[in-house]
């Protein structure tokens, strides 16, 4: 007897239980019509969206996630769903998933292994799961697990000791670089060990800093991966098993490194734009890589119509600047304006005048310049209802180059994750796609154009240098000797890490930004602004 499971990799809003009520009903009813399914998965805590963060600390969003729950068991019968949910029992609070058949509640499962690292903080909420749930369908017994469980060694070998002859499992698995192959690594394994086939159904879709990839799969009782969705794209897809023997179906590519962040990139883009009820999108553009990148995923995202772009010279921006610029719109089609900043500056250094007397000239100067634009740029974004996209990356936010309500001014950060020479490696992935980012931005030498002939290496070591000593302090806790043991000379290490530790309070007032890497600031990373410790003592 043939047994076909709809995997539902669905992009829900967090919070928004009414729209996710009616898109988890209406996917079942064509798994159910179309596809003939007997089964259908969705991604964990799909009614509520994941994460919901302390939206579960309130009663009523509870109560009405689970009246969702009944609304979609009464409308869509003829087909088990299951689905995730928080579930209240007494003073406890679950993460949970649930099998509706014939209108009602057929199992409930809690989950067991609750993640406490990273970007989750599933302890903050909810309790554990003690019990194993299993349930029967056309003639084969199925086990119920949520994300984490399967990354313990022991959940797929209990589910089989228990009877289970297939597992499903209910993700929300964010996106970071090479996770899609770690997570297929563990999976297949386990399910090799207990020889067992598993059914692996991930959300897709952007939350705020996370963006959540899909690419669910199927993998056979002999750890091998039969089927495989796409990623970042919703898609419902039906798996036949044939006793408990998965057919092999079609197997979308595995994650590549650069075009796959660039895809997770502009679904972050497109998703908080959407969520958040924009008009669109603005960016100020400088005629250097950054901003050139983060124009040429805002276009991707949203469409050329929806996006603009402001051009914002000062008597420091050369004129190959506004011209890559402009080349830069019209590659792309998007409408742009050109407002000179020099009247501001001057105002402002008029003001200023008087208690500045006798002053040398310094970086104040040249932040008045940055902040300028953002003035500009935060009232265009306040008069046309668009969201204004900062353009700073990963190397500028860590060594805090970047000037608070300057160029860190804005709603949301396309690449607040992306280190610099990443930058560069996207830049080229989507010049690949077409031409849209001239080569002279790409080959020129960095500048933030804030004085007489500056570039980026007057105050960083060379990105080549400072990337790979940032991504061993930040992403990897490394000291300030194992960097030097790696390789790095003392005075560069010294330099980079001094910049890392004094500029904390900065990030903590920037936007949010799309995590790509497998450790952002912010939920990942989260050090005190007043803190005695610093990563360069020892050079003291």
């Amino acid at each position: 007897m043939t047994l076909k499971i709809a995997l539902a990799q669905i992009n829900t809003t967090v919070g928004d239980i009414q729209a996710n009520k009616r898109q988890i009903i209406e996917t079942a009813q064509h798994a159910r019509d179309e596809l003939k399914a007997d089964i259908i998965v969705f991604p964990e805590l799909s009614v509520t969206g994941y994460p919901p963060e302390d939206l579960l600390f309130r009663k009523d969003f509870i109560r009405h996630a689970r009246q969702a729950v009944d609304a979609i068991a009464e409308a869509a019968t003829g087909i088990d769903i299951v689905l995730g949910l928080p579930v209240q029992e007494g003073d406890r609070l679950y993460n949970s998933a649930m099998v509706l058949r014939k209108g009602g509640i057929l199992r409930t499962y809690h989950k067991k292994a609750l993640p406490n690292y990273g970007v989750f903080d599933e302890h903050r909420y909810f309790s554990s799961g003690e019990q194993v749930c299993l349930f029967a369908a056309k003639g084969r017994i199925l086990g119920l697990t949520i994300c984490e469980d399967v990354w313990r060694h022991d959940t797929i070998a209990v589910n089989r000791q228990s009877g289970a002859e297939i597992i499903l499992t209910l993700n929300a698995s964010p996106f970071h670089a090479g996770k899609i192959n770690e997570r297929e690594t563990v999976v297949c394994r386990q399910a090799k060990a207990s020889a067992v086939p598993l059914v692996y159904v991930n959300q897709i879709g952007g939350q705020d800093e996370l963006v959540f990839d899909g690419a669910s799969f199927v993998v056979n009782a002999q750890g091998e991966v039969v089927f495989r969705a796409p990623e970042f794209k919703e898609q419902v897809s039906v798996v036949e098993f044939d006793g408990t023997v998965p057919a092999k179906g079609e197997c979308a590519p595995l994650y590549a490194e650069t075009s796959s962040e660039y895809k997770a990139l502009v679904l972050g883009v497109k998703d908080y734009v959407r969520k958040n009820g924009f008009d669109g999108a603005l960016l100020g553009l400088s005629g250097g890589i950054d901003s050139a990148l983060v124009l040429a995923i805002a276009v991707d995202a949203l469409g050329a119509d929806k996006v603009e772009a402001v051009l914002m010279p000062s008597r420091y921006t050369q004129d190959m600047s506004n011209e890559d610029a402009v080349q830069e719109t019209k590659a792309l089609g998007v409408k742009h304006h050109i407002i000179p900043i020099e009247p501001a500056v001057e105002a402002f250094g008029g003001m200023l005048a008087t208690i500045f007397a006798g002053a040398e000239r310094d970086t104040t100067e040249e932040n008045i310049q940055a902040r300028s634009r953002g003035i500009v740029l935060m009232a265009l974004s306040n008069k046309q209802g668009k969201l204004l996209l900062t353009t700073g990356n990963k190397s500028e936010m860590s060594v805090g180059y970047a000037t608070l309500y300057g160029d860190m001014a804005g709603g949301f950060a396309p690449i607040k994750d992306v280190p610099k020479l990443l930058v560069y490696k996207l830049a080229r992935y989507r010049n690949s796609l077409s031409p849209v980012i001239p080569e002279r931005v790409i080959t020129r030498p960095p500048s933030a154009e804030l004085a007489p002939d500056q570039i980026d290496e007057d105050s960083l070591p060379p990105y080549s240098v400072l990337d790979p000593i940032l991504e061993m302090y930040v992403e990897q806790d490394k000291s300030s000797q194992e960097i030097i043991d790696a390789g790095f000379k003392p005075e560069d290490v010294h330099r980079a890490l001094s910049l890392v530790d004094r500029n904390e309070y900065k990030r903590r007032q920037a936007p949010p930004g799309i995590r790509i890497t497998p450790r952002a600031f912010g939920r990942d990373r989260r050090y005190p602004i007043s803190s005695g410790y610093r990563g360069a003592h020892e050079f003291k």
